[in-house]
C-alpha cells in the first residue's frame, strides 16, 4: 500500500500538477476499463508519460536492492553493491557499444548489458580470491579496479560516437528512466519480480553463508554452486534494470543496510523489503529530479550518488574491521 501511494502521489506531481483523484481516476479507466477518464491531454500526461516512468523507476530501485543484498552476503562484505564490484561498469561497457556500434555478436542492448554485467563479476570474482577463497577486502578493492579499466574502456568508445550517440551515451550513463515506454515493462518485471522470488526461495542458503563457508558446507549447502547462481542472478538483475536506466548507483549499498537495521539479516523477509523499500526509494528520487530544478531535469545517477557517498563513508567507518584483509 506505501509503495502504491508513493507512486500515484509521484505520477500526481510534476510540470503540471494533476489532482490524485483524476490519476486514480485515469488508471482505473486504463487498467479495468471502467469509469470516465480526463481530458485528452491530462490523459496523455498520466497514462502515456508518467505511469509508466513511476513503474520503472520502481522496478529498477527493487531490482538494484535486491542485487545489493544478496552481492553483499555473497561476497560476505557491506560495502558490495552492484557498483561497487563492477557489475554496473560492466553492463554500461556492453549498452554503450551496442549504442555506438548499433549491434554487438547480435545482442540488443539489455543483452549486451547482461553479459557485460556477469563478465565484470566473473573478472572480480577471480581477482578477489586468496588461496582458494574470497578475501571480502580483496573482492571490493579488484571490484574498484576492475570498474575502473571499464569506465576507461566506455570512455574510449565514447570517443568513435557521433554527437547525437553521444548525447545519448551520456545521458543513459548518468541513469533516467524520462524515456520509458509499457513496451518496456514486462521483461523488467519478470526479471525483476522472478529473481527475487527465486532468491527468497533461496533465504535458507543465504542465511547460512552469514556464518561463513565452513558452517554453510556442514549444513549441506554447495558453496560454490550457490556461488555461481547468485552470481548469474545477480548479473541478470543488475544488466536488466541498467539496460533501461542508464547508470545508477549506490541504490544496492543503502537499501538492504536500510532493512537490516530494522528486521535483521534473515534473508527470507530481507529480500521482500528491500526490493519494496528500493522501489519506494526510487520512485521518490525520480520525483525530486524532476521537481527541484524546473523545468531542467537531473539525472538519476546525481542524486542517488549525492544521497549515496555520505552513507557510504559512514559505513565504512562503521565496519573498522574491514581494514584488514
Amino acid at each position: 500500500m506505501v509503495l502504491f501511494a508513493v507512486m500515484v502521489v509521484a505520477v500526481s506531481i510534476g510540470a503540471v500538477n494533476i489532482p490524485v483523484a483524476d490519476v486514480w481516476r485515469i488508471l482505473l479507466h486504463h487498467v479495468t476499463g471502467q469509469g470516465a477518464t480526463a481530458d485528452p491531454a491530462t490523459d496523455q500526461i498520466v497514462w502515456s508519460f508518467r505511469a509508466p516512468r513511476v513503474a520503472l523507476a520502481a522496478l529498477v530501485g527493487a531490482g538494484l536492492g535486491v542485487a545489493g543484498a544478496v552481492l553483499q552476503t555473497l561476497v560476505s562484505n557491506p560495502l558490495a553493491d552492484p557498483i561497487v564490484l563492477g557489475f554496473s561498469y560492466g553492463a554500461s561497457l556492453g549498452a554503450v557499444l551496442v549504442i555506438t556500434l548499433g549491434g554487438l555478436a547480435g545482442l540488443g542492448v539489455s543483452g549486451a548489458a547482461f553479459v557485460g554485467a556477469l563478465a565484470a563479476g566473473a573478472l572480480v570474482f577471480a581477482l578477489g580470491q586468496r588461496r582458494g577463497r574470497l578475501a571480502p577486502t580483496r573482492l571490493v578493492l579488484a571490484g574498484v579496479t576492475v570498474g575502473y579499466v571499464l569506465l576507461s574502456m566506455t570512455s574510449f568508445v565514447q570517443l568513435l560516437a557521433t554527437p547525437t550517440e553521444l548525447r545519448t551515451v551520456m545521458f543513459w550513463m548518468l541513469g533516467s528512466v524520462a524515456g520509458a515506454q509499457w513496451d518496456q515493462l514486462p521483461t523488467v518485471t519478470v526479471v525483476v519480480l522472478t529473481s527475487t522470488v527465486v532468491l527468497t526461495l533461496f533465504g535458507r542458503r543465504l542465511n547460512a553463508l552469514l556464518a561463513g563457508d565452513e558452517s554453510a558446507t556442514a549444513l549441506g549447502v554447495d558453496v560454490n554452486r550457490l556461488r555461481a547462481v547468485l552470481l548469474v542472478i545477480s548479473a541478470l538483475l543488475t544488466g536488466t534494470v541498467i539496460a533501461v536506466a542508464g547508470g545508477i548507483g549506490f541504490v544496492g549499498l543503502m537499501i538492504p543496510h536500510l532493512v537490516r537495521l530494522t528486521v535483521g539479516a534473515d534473508h527470507r523477509r530481507l529480500l521482500p523489503l528491500t526490493a519494496l523499500l528500493g522501489a519506494v526509494y526510487l520512485v521518490v528520487v525520480d520525483l525530486l529530479s524532476r521537481t527541484v530544478n524546473r523545468p531542467n531535469e537531473l539525472p538519476l545517477g546525481i542524486l542517488t550518488a549525492l544521497l549515496g557517498a555520505p552513507f557510504f563513508l559512514w559505513l565504512l567507518r562503521r565496519n573498522k574491521g574491514l581494514d584488514t584483509v
